[in-house]
C-alpha cells in the first residue's frame, strides 16, 4: 500500500519578487498534491539557523540567511501518496541552470541560491519541517474529491 507523505514547501524571496506564487501553488494543485496548511511569514532567525543547521557554520549561510529574510516567505504543507520523491521531480534539483524544463526550478531559475523553492528531501525531513513551520492547529485534515482520480490504483 502506498503511503501518505508530508513536505515542506518554502516559497522563497526571490519567487516572492518576481510574482510567481500562484504559477509555483499551481503546480503542486495540478499533480495533485494537498494543501494541509499554508501561510506567509517572516522566518526568525532561530528557526532559519534550525532549518539550515547543516550549514550554519559555512561561510556562505549569512548571506543564504539574508536572502531568506528579505521578504516574508510562503510555506506550505503538501501532502500525498509518495509526495516527497513527486515533489522533488517537480522542483527539480538544487541548481536552477541544471534543471530540466518543465520542472519549478528548471523552468524559472538559474541559481543556486535563488532557486525559487525549498521541498524537503525525505520522509523524515518532511515530518521535521511542517513541524516547524507549522503548529499543529495550522494544519488540515480533509477529504479532496479528486483523490481518487489522481491516485486512481495507487490508494
Amino acid at each position: 500500500m502506498a503511503t501518505h507523505e508530508r513536505s515542506l514547501i518554502i516559497i522563497k524571496p526571490d519567487a516572492i519578487q518576481r510574482n510567481l506564487i500562484g504559477e509555483v501553488i499551481m503546480r503542486f494543485e495540478r499533480k495533485g498534491f494537498k494543501i494541509i496548511g499554508m501561510k506567509m511569514m517572516n522566518i526568525a532567525d532561530a528557526t532559519l539557523e534550525e532549518h539550515y543547521a547543516h550549514i550554519k557554520d559555512k561561510p556562505f549561510f549569512g548571506g543564504i540567511r539574508d536572502f531568506m529574510k528579505s521578504t516574508p516567505v510562503v510555506v506550505m504543507a503538501l501532502e500525498g501518496i509518495n509526495a516527497i520523491s513527486t515533489i522533488r521531480l517537480l522542483v527539480g534539483p538544487t541548481k536552477g541552470y541544471e534543471a530540466d524544463a518543465g520542472s519549478i526550478r528548471g523552468d524559472f531559475s538559474m541559481s543556486i541560491q535563488s532557486n525559487i523553492v525549498h521541498a524537503s528531501d525525505t520522509i523524515e525531513a518532511g515530518v521535521t519541517e511542517v513541524a516547524r513551520f507549522f503548529e499543529e492547529k495550522e494544519l488540515f485534515n480533509y477529504k479532496k474529491v479528486d483523490t481518487d482520480f489522481v491516485y486512481a490504483d495507487s490508494k
